[in-house]
């Protein structure tokens, strides 16, 4: 008995992505389906085989199982007798991850599937960042298809047994010595007439786009990620949706430059403020405010001004702000101020490079 390649039967390659693969089951879905070719055998034999391997190829882990081993069914166990085949006869519907699950950890995986988690970058000022800000995006997402609230199906208008299954919603193969029991392909395991839902395909959700208010709150950084729960892509068949993470892109501050919670910048004075000392205006992120400096102070000193620098997202503090002094040397064109100058040098003859003797 030749093994179909699930592969070849959707028409993909083996490194086909999932959207690859789906793309392809659509199409030839719409061409072979049985409601499209009444009383075709043929047509009918050949959507069996494109929706079992659709089944395997479009859940990752039965993918997985189905690329190691060249088949797959919900119950592998090893076979007890030699040869390396396997048996699928005592699992029932628990499927090979909760094989792998009981063996090593003692109990089953009952974790739920959830959507997929979104991303969205919003660029935003630096005052913004430290200010917060409430603002409205727009995005796109997997939402719950409101035509067939999330089933995949929708009626044909004779509702009844499925003639396929006979209303027990799995069919029996035989692949050599191997019996497997698939959910039915043509009523999707419910037993029921039922076919796809033409405005989703059959997945049960649709892209749409979505508004969404979003808060950011004060002291976000450069490359911070916001969570909003519940506002990613939402599960199939109607699980729980994923998360939606904003990332902030912060502009930079053509004066101030954030580390962390705490503010840097660096403000010029005259040598006579540095030498005489003088309270000056320092722009701060909230406004002006003075800051005392000492007589003789040197250029390159910091003075650190305390929770002057940005809002906290990890305590109800702000950081400080730091303050680099640069001293500014001015040009000296007339005669009086350089024999000033020379004046204060004889008296105050200390050498500032004594220290460099040793070198």
């Amino acid at each position: 008995m030749n093994r179909q390649d699930f592969y070849k039967t959707l028409g993909v390659t083996r490194g086909a992505s999932l959207d690859d693969i789906r793309r392809s089951y659509r199409k030839l879905a719409r061409k072979y389906h049985p409601d499209v070719n009444p009383g075709d055998r043929a047509a009918e034999e050949r959507f069996k085989k494109i929706s079992e391997a659709y089944e395997v190829l479009s859940d990752p882990k039965k993918r997985e199982i189905y690329d190691a081993y060249g088949t797959y069914s919900e119950n592998y166990r090893p076979r007890p007798d030699a040869g390396g085949g396997f048996d699928f006869s005592e699992f029932g519907r628990s499927g090979f991850s909760d094989f792998f699950s009981r063996m090593f950890q003692g109990r089953p995986d009952t974790r739920r599937p959830q959507g997929s988690d979104l991303e969205y970058q919003i660029s935003m000022s630096f005052d913004d960042a430290l200010q917060g800000l409430r603002t409205l995006i727009a995005y796109d997402r997997m939402e719950l298809c409101r035509s067939c609230r999330g089933s995949g199906k929708a009626s044909t208008g004779q509702a009844g047994t499925c003639t396929l299954c006979r209303g027990t919603g799995k069919l029996a193969q035989m692949r050599g010595r191997t019996r497997l029991m698939t959910d039915c392909h043509r009523c999707g395991g419910t037993g029921s007439n039922s076919q796809l839902c033409p405005s989703c395909s059959g997945q049960g959700r649709t892209r749409s786009p979505t508004r969404l208010e979003v808060r950011i709150p004060a002291g976000v950084q450069n490359g911070s990620r916001i969570r909003f729960g519940g506002k990613g892509d939402v599960g199939l068949g109607g699980t729980p949706s994923g998360d939606l993470y904003v990332v902030a892109k912060v502009t930079p501050h053509p004066f101030f430059e954030r580390k962390g919670d705490n503010i840097y910048c660096k403000v010029p004075v005259t040598v006579t403020e540095a030498a005489l000392g003088a309270k000056i205006q320092v722009p701060t992120v909230e406004g002006r405010t003075l800051l005392k400096i000492p007589p003789g102070t040197q250029g390159g000193q910091k003075f650190r001004m305390r929770e002057k620098g940005a809002p906290s997202l990890r305590a109800a503090r702000r950081g400080d702000q730091f303050v680099e002094v640069r001293v500014v040397v001015p040009k000296i064109a007339d005669e009086r101020s350089k024999e000033l100058l020379r004046e204060l040098a004889r008296l105050n003859p200390a050498d500032p490079r004594t220290g460099l003797a040793q070198f």
